[in-house]
């Protein structure tokens, strides 16, 4: 028997064997939504209220505003909401993903308890990030979203409520999925 009837012969025998994986599969799954609910306990399933922000510009301007007005900036189109922070790993690596994103959506991030729009401006430009971004340096505006932990993403659909929550690690290709959901279908 050659190399190629060996692996043939391999496949085979794991083929027939995926229903026993099947059950593994699922239960990953069940464990991941589980999780997932967990962590996004929090999040209220009634329209947002309208949170006081002030808003650090790509320009550098800090801007008094709130969360209602910056969302009816962006008419009827649902919108990203990314909560990050200056010290956490993970936010670091989705930096590129959320930066692509904006390119084509409204994304709101908030930088939760990474100091001072000072501090924040100099993270941004540091790491080239031309976010518009809510300074939160004490969690209140986290905190009133329903988010605990970050890095944290969000849809905030037409009627201001947060839909599709999650917490970690989120591709860009799931968050451009659940934009395109909810504004299509939500």
């Amino acid at each position: 028997m050659n190399w190629r009837q060996g692996l043939r012969a391999w496949v085979g025998r794991q083929w027939r064997q995926w229903p026993r994986h099947l059950g593994t599969l699922v239960l990953l799954v069940a464990v991941v939504l589980g999780v997932q609910a967990w962590q996004t306990r929090h999040v209220p399933a009634e329209p947002l209220p309208d949170l006081p922000l002030a808003l650090l510009g790509p320009d550098g301007q800090v801007v008094a505003t709130s969360l209602q007005a910056w969302r009816a900036q962006h008419g009827e189109r649902a919108v990203a909401l990314h909560v990050w922070a200056e010290w956490c790993p993970i936010c670091r690596t989705e930096e590129g993903t959320v930066t692509a994103l904006a390119a084509d959506w409204p994304v709101l991030t908030v930088a939760m308890q990474s100091g001072e729009a000072t501090q924040v401006q100099r993270v941004l430009r540091q790491r080239g990030l031309p976010w518009a971004t809510a300074i939160d340096p004490r969690g209140t505006v986290a905190g009133a979203l329903g988010v605990r932990a970050v890095p944290a993403f969000a849809v905030i659909d037409r009627q201001g409520r947060l839909r599709l929550p999650s917490v970690g690690y989120t591709t860009g290709v799931g968050m451009r999925l659940r934009l395109w959901w909810i504004d299509r279908f939500g």
